[in-house]
């Protein structure tokens, strides 16, 4: 079972923007790995608090976290292994700036994690589908530019044949320290980038990067009952790490397309249906189509008014992150004719009087038809 991320913090669901920072920063300084050293509970404890406040201290993603908990934010982007402050998306300067700031004539903790080069970048785009799409589920193919491992090296760097050696400068650590006073903290080896080995006879196609960009081609599978704006997160699809490490994520955010035949509201569907004035007064069965493309008909009550609404069970979105589907609800509106011929104008007007009639002789003919003493009939007529 996944863990709460207010639980991860130490928070009320409740918490105000300065508390979920304030909490992050206590926990994160307590289980940095550069403080707990080969500690793999602190380091996997530090991963967990770094993803809990990437979605937290993000209006969007906490508000789809409390709705729909960690699906809903599709894993929220969490870090790999030794990706130091930074690694889940945290702004390091937003929340450790003010303390280090000075001590080595500069903000931050220092980049890399332990051993310097983290993995693969992730990579973000977005697609677009229909509302019919988004229902039934779909592929969806792409074609984009990443960064891939070099297959003259195999992503090592070197060229066929050599081989990397131990820097001199950190001896391999990929680290280097740094000290003022009591105050003492670790950095990225500025000779080797982080990597604790350096090459003398670079990669002639990647030149010692041990990674080249190509273009990728991916199908994505959109999901039935996709939201507009949800994120999926496919992992491993990213940029390709340095050296051989982990490639990064690729985050997909789908948009959905608005359909002129129904409005979406969460897994309902409402349809808006024209009737005619005689239907609306005799009643009528009224047939349409789901966006399943199945028909179904639906019996209007005699005097029915504009606007009542009507619910079919289980024809409208599939629940995404449950069983079964959400409703379609038919709303009713009552088409006024603008264009009449004689022989309509008189039949009208003299339903109209007898509408009249009735009410001035206490009858209560026209009380079908609505409250308004003549209904629409009398906003037709009534000036005349």
């Amino acid at each position: 079972m996944a863990e709460d991320y207010y639980n991860l913090l130490g928070l009320a669901r409740n918490a105000s923007e300065a508390e979920i920072k304030s909490a992050y920063r206590k926990l994160a300084m307590k289980h940095h790995p550069d403080r707990n050293p080969g500690n793999k509970e602190s380091e996997n404890s530090f991963r967990k608090i770094n993803s809990a406040y990437e979605v937290l201290s993000d209006a969007k993603k906490r508000e789809l976290y409390d709705r729909f908990g960690e699906a809903g934010v599709s894993g929220g982007g969490a870090g790999g292994p030794g990706q130091g402050f930074g690694g889940a998306g945290v702004d390091v300067n937003d929340v450790f700036g003010d303390l280090f700031e000075g001590l080595f004539g500069q903000q931050g903790a220092g980049g890399g994690g332990r051993g310097g080069a983290r993995r693969g970048g992730d990579l973000k785009f977005e697609v677009e589908v229909s509302l019919v799409d988004a229902y039934r589920g779909s592929q969806m193919p792409m074609k984009f530019e990443r960064t891939q491992n070099c297959e003259t090296c195999q992503g090592s760097g070197a060229r066929p044949g050599s081989s990397s050696k131990r820097c001199g400068h950190c001896r391999g650590s990929g680290r280097i320290q740094l000290s003022q006073g009591f105050f003492s903290m670790t950095q990225t080896c500025p000779q080797c980038g982080g990597e604790g080995q350096v090459i003398e006879n670079p990669c002639r196609d990647c030149r010692g990067a041990g990674r080249v960009r190509k273009p990728a081609k991916l199908t994505i599978k959109i999901p039935p009952g996709i939201y507009d704006g949800a994120t999926m997160r496919i992992s491993g699809e990213g940029e390709a790490g340095g050296r051989g490490r982990d490639a990064g994520d690729l985050y997909v955010l789908v948009r959905v397309k608005s359909d002129p035949r129904f409005e979406r509201v969460e897994d309902d569907l409402i349809a808006e249906r024209n009737v005619d004035i005689a239907e609306a007064a005799l009643g009528t069965n009224l047939e349409l189509s789901t966006i399943g493309e199945d028909r179904t008909t639906i019996k209007l009550p005699a005097g029915v008014q504009h606007g009542a609404m009507f619910r079919i069970r289980d024809k409208g979105m599939p629940k995404l992150h449950g069983r079964g589907h959400g409703d379609l609800i038919v709303k009713v509106r009552i088409s006024v004719p603008q264009d009449l011929n004689a022989r309509q104008r008189k039949l009208l007007e003299e339903f109209a009087h007898s509408l009249h009639e009735g009410h001035e002789h206490g009858g209560s003919s026209g009380q079908a038809h609505g409250k308004d003493e003549g209904g629409i009939f009398k906003k037709i007529f009534g000036s005349e």
